[in-house]
């Protein structure tokens, strides 16, 4: 098929493709990483579920942008959410704010401005809670951690550990809301679930991942 010929495809299918799917993805490159090759996380979400899932996610996207037109692109993870006839929305978020936004060091105002520490406040419990509101059910995810083996982010665990627990706060106020955990997913030493600049997952990462996504989705019954 020409180029011209497939881009006006794709323009005329993405569009009901998104209408028919009943999950929503948003978030930053933990989501997006992969989607070219389809197998990124929300691609093994819906190849697990057999449901059509729109992935709205961005590389770079932050929880806290304050950029309108660029956030407008999707780099503002809050904005990448739309109203819609959505069942379930998977997120995540708050790395690139934590990692580039305060270099891993001197972060607790840029954590709780995303959320408090008892999960009550922040642009994230304003986010699921809008997201609630619209009788979607919302799961948080949660990012995998450095094997200990020359990654970029391996100084960021105390502060990965301490958003987790803000989250996991927040999910427990509410039934239908599910923080699924990644801290645990990589053995130590283990480069396998990292991609080549050990920040991204592999292909490996994404897949286990996406799998631990699906499973809470099926046993809610989907």
């Amino acid at each position: 098929m020409k180029p011209i010929a497939l881009m006006i495809l794709l323009m005329l299918s993405t569009p009901v493709a998104a209408e028919r799917a009943r999950i929503l993805a948003i978030g930053d490159s933990f989501f997006a990483v992969h989607s070219s090759s389809g197998r990124s996380i929300p691609a093994v979400v819906q190849r697990e579920l057999g449901q059509q899932v729109s992935n709205r996610s961005v590389m770079g996207a932050r929880m806290i942008y304050n950029l309108p037109l660029t956030g407008a692109l999707g780099f503002d993870i809050v904005r990448q959410y739309r109203p819609g006839p959505w069942n379930w929305v998977i997120m995540n978020g708050g790395g690139n704010d934590l990692w580039l936004g305060c270099n891993c060091s001197r972060c607790d105002r840029k954590m709780t401005k995303m959320i408090s520490k008892d999960g009550t406040r922040g642009e994230i419990p304003a986010l699921v809670s809008k997201m609630r509101k619209s009788g979607a059910q919302v799961i948080y995810v949660g990012y995998l951690r450095s094997p200990g083996r020359g990654s970029p982010i391996e100084h960021c665990r105390d502060e990965g550990n301490e958003l987790d627990a803000r989250v996991t706060r927040m999910a427990q106020r509410d039934n239908g809301v599910w923080f699924v955990p990644m801290a645990d997913l990589v053995p130590n030493g283990d480069r396998s679930f990292h991609a080549a600049d050990m920040v991204h997952p592999s292909t490996k990462g994404t897949a286990a991942a996406g799998k631990r996504v699906a499973k809470i989705i099926a046993e809610a019954g989907g």
